[in-house]
């Protein structure tokens, strides 16, 4: 009991949930309307631009050819505006290519499994911003990105699964 009023706490705790309990956070999510589906996409895609200002300011300080305003204003169009139509076409998809499994996923539980993943990963993807700014390429860089990516699958596809319908 204490562990479901923990996921219906807020925000912060689903976040931390989902590294553990990726399943139960995005079912205990399920059905999410499409306006707050389009508000966890977009706060997802804040953090990542917000992640993405160390590394920037880095290559700027380092490569006085393109100024800060310039590649933030770069990363903001794509981040802000192209990436989430990608992901958007990326559920849509997943949701179609599910019609050639036994598991039928509905276009807003795709929507949900995926946005729900890139709002989970948001934390490490922080943490990636950071290690680029301050310590730049190099293996510590690496591990970090190679977190995020492999949280965001893991987190991801125990999201398709646990809004998955089965016949």
């Amino acid at each position: 009991m204490a562990d479901t009023a923990r996921l219906n706490a807020g925000l912060v705790p689903r976040i931390l949930a989902s590294w553990w309990r990726p399943g139960e956070v995005v079912r205990g999510l399920h059905p999410l309307r499409e306006g707050a589906m389009l508000a966890v996409l977009m706060a997802a895609m804040l953090v990542f631009l917000i992640a993405q200002a160390p590394g920037h300011a880095r290559a700027a300080e380092l490569d006085h050819g393109v100024p800060l305003g310039g590649r933030m204003a770069g990363a903001a169009m794509a981040v802000l505006f192209v990436m989430p139509l990608l992901a958007y076409a990326t559920a849509w998809v997943v949701q179609i290519l599910s019609r050639l499994t036994p598991w039928a996923i509905s276009g807003p539980a795709a929507r949900l499994a995926l946005f729900w993943a890139l709002l989970a990963i948001a934390p490490a993807m922080l943490l990636s911003g950071l290690v680029e700014g301050l310590m730049g390429p190099g293996a510590a860089l690496s591990v970090t990105r190679l977190i995020c990516g492999i949280g965001f699958l893991l987190i991801w596809g125990a999201g398709l699964r646990a809004v998955a319908r089965t016949p």
